[in-house]
Order: C-alpha cells, then sequence, then structure tokens
C-alpha cells in the first residue's frame, strides 16, 4: 500500500519505487518456458499454459471434439450459433487446414465486428439519451449516436490498429474528417442539467477522466478528483491536470460526408485549479493540462500544449512506450474467448485490483499485439488457435490455472440473437436503433436502443451493464425472472413457433441438441 494522502497537497512518493509496480513495468517477452509434454503445444501461448499446470501437477483437458469447437468458435468470434449444415460440414472436413480456414472465414465475416462491438460498448458506456429527463425535453438525447456504433463495428471488421482505434476516438479530428464518428467516445458521455454551473460541470469531467483511464489504461483515476489514490501513485494533481483536457472541450452535433454526428471539438483552453476535497468553491493551485506523472518516463510530468491536448493525450495512451495499454486490451479479448481475464479486474490494473494468474503469458500477448501491428483480428486468431483455448471444458472448480475451458453463459445479446437465428428470422440491417422490446424487431442486438434513462427490461434482466458508467466486466446472475422470461415472453414464444414452422423435412440445431425429422 502507498503513502496515506496529506490533507491538502501531495502525498509523497518515491517515483521510482512507484513504477516498479507490476503493471507499471513495460511489458517483457521472456523465453519460451520449458515443459515436459511438447507435443501439445500448438502456440507459444501454450508452453506458459503448460508450465504453470505441470508445476500445479495438473494435466490440460483433452481437445474438445469437432462439433462443439464450431459452436464454440462461432460464438466467440461472430456471437452467433452455427447451422446444423455449419457443424455437419466442419466435422465431416477431412481437409488438415479446415480448423484454420474456419477461424479465418469467422474473422473475416461482418459478424465479427458485430460481435465484439457488443463488448467494447460497455466499456465506451455507450447510450442514446440522460439519465435524467424534465417532463419532454430531451436535448441532451444522441439520435445519432448510431454513427458511432457502427464506426465501431466497421473498424473492428477493417481491423483498425488498436492504437489508431484508440487515437481517433480521442482526437480523430486532428487526424482529418473519415473517422469524425470515432468521437462519440467521449461526444456521448452523460450530460446534466444546469450545465452552466461548475459544479454539474466537474460531474462531467469526472465521468471522461473514469471512461478513458479505466478503458484504455485499467486505471481508477477518477478515485483521486478528491484526495490523493489512497492505493495507487496517482495524485489529485493528476486528476485534475486530465480533467482539464475536458474542462477544454465541448460537446457538439455536427454534420460533415451528410452525415450527423455526436462529437467533441476543442473549446477555450483552460487549466483547472484543484479543487480540494472535490469542492469547486474551495480551490487550491492551477495544475497545467498533462497526463499521469508515474507513467512519465522521466520523472517529469508530460504536459500538453496543443489546444485542449486530446491528441497529445491520445498519443502518449496509443504508444508501445506505455505500459499498459497493451495489456489491457489483451486481457479484455483473453477474457471475452475464456469467460475469465487474465486480470480478473480488467479495468483495476492498479493495487487493489488483482494481480495477474499468468504475468508472463500476459507479456508475452501485448509485446505479440503489438509486434503484429496492434491487430486484434491476429490477437484472436493466435488465441483460438491454440491448444489451450481447444481444450474440453474443465472439471474443476478452480481453474486458474486454465486446465480446460470455463463453461460460459451467453450474454444478454448472443442469447437474443441466437433465438433469431435458430428461427431464420435475424436481421443485421445497421441503421438509427430500435427498442429491443418492440415486437416487430428481429434486428440483431448490437442495433437495439441502449438508455441510461430506463434500461430495457430484458437487457437488465440478462445482466447488460448500466449504461451511465464504464463496465469493464458483466455480473453473472441467476434469478427467477430470467427464467419466468424464457417461459413466458411473447418474444421467446413467437421464435418458438416460428421455428416449429420450419421444422418440416429439415434438420435444424437448436441449443446444443439436433431435432429429429418429423
Amino acid at each position: 500500500m502507498f503513502l496515506q494522502p496529506l490533507a491538502a497537497e501531495e502525498k509523497t512518493i518515491d517515483w521510482d519505487q512507484a513504477r516498479q509496480f507490476w503493471s507499471f513495468k513495460m511489458p517483457v517477452r521472456s523465453s519460451t518456458p520449458q515443459v515436459k509434454a511438447v507435443g501439445w503445444a500448438r502456440q507459444g501461448i501454450d508452453y506458459y499454459v503448460l508450465r504453470r499446470l505441470e508445476e500445479a501437477g495438473l494435466q490440460p483437458e483433452p481437445e474438445v471434439d469437432r462439433a462443439t469447437i464450431a459452436r464454440r468458435l462461432f460464438f466467440d468470434l461472430n456471437g452467433l450459433p452455427p447451422t446444423a449444415d455449419e457443424v455437419a460440414s466442419f466435422a465431416e472436413d477431412s481437409d488438415p487446414n479446415a480448423y484454420f480456414k474456419l477461424v479465418d472465414s469467422l474473422l473475416d465475416s461482418p459478424r465479427f465486428g458485430e460481435r465484439l462491438a457488443s463488448m467494447w460498448m460497455t466499456v465506451a458506456r455507450f447510450a442514446e439519451d440522460q439519465a435524467h429527463q424534465v417532463g419532454n425535453d430531451t436535448k441532451y438525447f444522441y439520435p445519432h449516436a448510431h454513427r458511432y456504433r457502427q464506426w465501431v463495428i466497421d473498424a473492428l471488421n477493417r481491423d483498425l490498429p488498436y492504437d489508431q482505434f484508440v487515437r481517433l476516438q480521442l482526437a480523430a479530428d486532428f487526424y482529418g474528417e473519415d473517422d469524425m464518428e470515432a468521437l462519440g467516445f467521449l461526444g456521448l458521455g452523460p450530460q446534466y442539467y444546469n450545465r452552466k454551473r461548475l459544479d454539474v460541470l466537474a460531474e462531467e469531467w469526472e465521468d471522461r477522466v473514469d471512461t478513458v483511464t479505466r478503458g484504455f489504461l485499467g486505471l481508477t483515476v477518477a478515485c483521486a478528483r478528491c484526495h490523493d489514490h489512497f492505493y495507487d501513485p496517482i495524485t489529485t494533481r493528476d486528476y485534475h491536470a486530465l480533467a482539464g483536457v475536458f474542462a477544454s472541450t465541448r460537446m457538439e452535433k455536427r454534420k460533415v460526408g451528410d452525415r450527423e454526428m455526436h462529437i467533441v471539438k476543442d473549446d477555450k483552453v483552460r487549466d483547472l485549479e484543484v479543487f480540494i476535497r472535490g469542492n469547486v468553491e474551495d480551490k487550491g493551485p492551477k495544475v497545467p493540462r498533462g497526463f499521469l506523472r508515474v507513467l512519465a518516463r522521466d520523472d517529469e510530468p508530460v504536459l500538453f500544449k496543443d489546444g485542449s491536448g486530446r491528441r497529445e493525450l491520445a498519443e502518449v495512451i496509443a504508444t508501445a512506450d506505455n505500459p499498459l495499454t497493451a495489456r489491457v486490451m489483451v486481457n479484455r479479448l483473453w477474457g471475452e474467448l475464456f469467460g475469465v481475464s487474465l486480470v480478473s479486474t480488467p479495468s483495476n490494473f492498479g493495487a487493489n485490483g488483482q494481480r495477474p494468474t499468468h504475468p508472463e503469458l500476459l507479456d508475452y500477448l501485448a509485446v505479440r499485439f503489438q509486434e503484429s501491428g496492434w491487430s486484434v483480428k491476429a490477437l484472436m486468431r493466435e488465441i483460438v488457435l491454440s491448444s489451450t483455448y481447444r481444450q474440453a471444458v474443465t472439471r474443476a472448480e478452480d481453474n486458474r490455472f486454465l486446465a480446460g475451458v470455463n463453461r460460459r453463459r451467453l450474454s444478454a445479446e448472443m442469447l437474443r440473437d441466437a433465438m433469431l437465428a435458430v428461427s431464420g428470422e435475424l436481421d443485421h440491417s445497421p441503421g438509427p436503433s430500435k427498442k429491443v422490446s418492440d415486437s416487430k424487431n428481429v434486428r440483431r442486438t448490437i442495433f437495439s436502443r441502449i438508455s441510461r434513462l430506463e434500461l430495457d427490461a430484458f437487457l437488465r434482466q440478462f445482466d447488460y451493464p448500466d449504461a451511465n458508467v464504464h463496465a469493464g466486466s458483466r455480473a453473472t446472475t441467476t434469478t427467477p425472472t430470467q427464467k419466468l422470461y424464457l417461459l413466458n415472453s411473447p418474444f421467446v414464444s413467437a421464435r418458438a413457433a416460428t421455428l416449429a414452422e420450419g421444422l418440416s423435412g429439415q434438420e435444424i440445431e437448436a441449443g446444443v441438441t439436433r431435432l429429429p425429422r418429423t
């Protein structure tokens, strides 16, 4: 634990010592671990996993059958179940490259971007309205929010390098006008009434700091708004240096190449005074806009001087010299494929977060990610080609050593999409959102409306996060209302009826069972 904060000044921090914490040190790829069962390993990943298993006296689970691995791949890479024909075709394919071909076809599918965007939407706390509404006043709502969502989908499908993915969401206007929709990452944040009041604006700045630092860096910097961070080497000055960046911007609805979108743009440059204990009326010294001191490579903080500092912030985050950016993203992607991240607190890589179960593996993946040109598809391809990923479901209650894969439930989006897919009704049309509860809405769930004011009941009861704040992961609950929904919902009944109508003379795979001909 770091030193306790002082009452009205920065705590004394030994910055060199602080930078020795595991997540603040640069990731380094260690030599390939020595293992006994050499023949099991297919990818570099496998050596790191297998060494831990052998040290613990464990053996990996056997490779899963072809039908199950096909189903796993379809859900993990496209978010949808395979058809019976797709499973049968793969299971019967004698081509030794069949697995590679299936992986590549799923990564190349436009469904890939839709599936992975579901993860990113909650990281970005995507929503299309505000948590408060007075009467019929919707002036702070976002009717064009879908343009940011579509940008994310398209960026993932074209495998936009992740470092550029970061830069554009923070400062696309500094890199041209082709990707202006990316600014929805900031431009779709919460807004509050009485926005001319300093205390109200301070709440909005905190949201931006929190979303950016937890989303990209895995650090809870907003904890330092009112006092120096209790656990991490992050000071109140650090917080206000970042908040000044967002205090120097303003929200804007702009029309660009007939495209209307919600973005941010630079406003009058403003360095903030430290608000003592978070009180905007009790001001301390003025802090220049800048970055976290603990992430500076020398002992001096990085200061921002170009307008608001958004471009400089983007560059200092999206660089291989930042020890956190690659680690945080590969950890999120690992969690999407295995259900549990290597760091089980994916948005907290600080002292109060969990340590990685496989630190050398995490560093290996981070370095490989950067070496591949920050390619999300290349990283996910490497993971799913591994023997670790192809294991059967583990029988152990404690699977921290990855002796098998974890049994996972479908996300809310996957559950709804799967019902529409097996009934043959799923619509992939992009565009403005439709309500999940609309009985005529058969579009993929990623294209549904997300509300801060009142999250749709289906999404809420199947663990979709609160859209008011960044969410690094999803809760897993088991409730009576989930069962009642599946038993009594008109949506479920309608899908079942449509499925039954299509069974005549066909074989249809629903869930994990193959239904007989009727």
